[in-house]
């Protein structure tokens, strides 16, 4: 019961996060509604962590978080430079080839707002969603179904479901593709650090540094 619970609020509180956010907020530039869904995140990430400590009295171990090597930054940042360097440009071209939307309209809704949020709000995302789809979902599922093919699966289809209500259908495709890389990686080496260390600078680069520039070019 204690993992079933953990799962449901891992895999659907992002989603449900999202969904409430769009409906109540549509393209709004205030700040403290978005505030208050990061903070709403940050409160599925510690239930789960609860859940884990308290309710299945599993260490953060199992959560891929182990302490530090080199190896993990090393990892992190060479799956980062992959993903901005690699994927995206591969991914973009993909959505114009099937003529689907890409991420301008994800883009223009958060022009608004200040620099520092998109900051703490790439923090907060990338570390909530490394910690609940990878981290905890994949074993969890895994443990329950006896299949880590699902283990895997089941979380990169929620994870991508997740980003639609805010990006739409053609980004959100493009997360499943993203999704899956780090789900491998993390089946692999078991190390939620450097699927963070992954995360977090792509999505620094996609949502905070180019977007000034390609409104300047414009």
């Amino acid at each position: 019961m204690a993992t079933v619970l953990g799962l449901l609020i891992a895999l659907f509180g992002p989603l449900l996060i999202a969904v409430m956010s769009e409906r109540l907020t549509p393209a709004s530039n205030r700040l403290v509604p978005h505030l208050l869904g990061q903070a709403a995140l940050l409160v599925v990430v510690a239930s789960v962590l609860l859940i884990v400590l308290r309710w299945e009295k599993q260490p953060l171990s199992s959560l891929g978080v182990h302490a530090a090597t080199w190896q993990s930054p090393a990892w992190g940042l060479a799956l980062a430079a992959f993903f901005m360097y690699a994927f995206a440009p591969v991914a973009s071209s993909g959505l114009r080839r099937l003529k689907l939307r890409g991420f301008d309209a994800g883009l223009a809704k958060l022009a608004g707002l200040p620099v520092r949020y998109l900051i703490l709000a790439v923090l907060i995302g990338g570390a909530s969603e490394d910690l609940l789809y990878r981290g905890y979902a994949i074993d969890r599922v895994a443990s329950l179904t006896g299949s880590y093919r699902l283990g895997g699966l089941v979380p990169v289809c929620i994870f991508g479901l997740a980003h639609a209500p805010t990006w739409g259908w053609g980004p959100a495709l493009t997360t499943l593709g993203s999704g899956g890389i780090l789900t491998l990686f993390y089946i692999w080496q078991q190390d939620s650090a450097a699927n963070v260390l992954a995360h977090v600078p792509a999505d620094l680069a996609g949502l905070v540094l180019m977007p000034p520039f390609a409104r300047n070019r414009a």
